[in-house]
């Protein structure tokens, strides 16, 4: 029993070394750089939708309208 419970605890001890590890490592600046950048980019590219759809709309109306 007394095997069991320190192989236990020396598993424990790894997960916990690990997951600090993972939690001061950079990399989560660099993901949230890429989500910034990448909200960035949506808001261009919805803004940018949003004007193309009305100048679209207004150019196909006024062909509709010659016709």
């Amino acid at each position: 029993m007394d095997s069991i419970i320190s192989f236990y605890v020396r598993l424990s001890e790894g997960r916990i070394a690990r997951a600090s590890a993972r939690l001061t490592r950079g990399d989560g600046q660099t993901m949230t750089e890429y989500a910034l950048i990448l909200s960035a980019v949506a808001v261009v590219v919805y803004v940018g939708y949003k004007t193309m759809g009305t100048k679209l709309t207004s150019a196909l109306t006024t062909v509709d309208n010659q016709l």
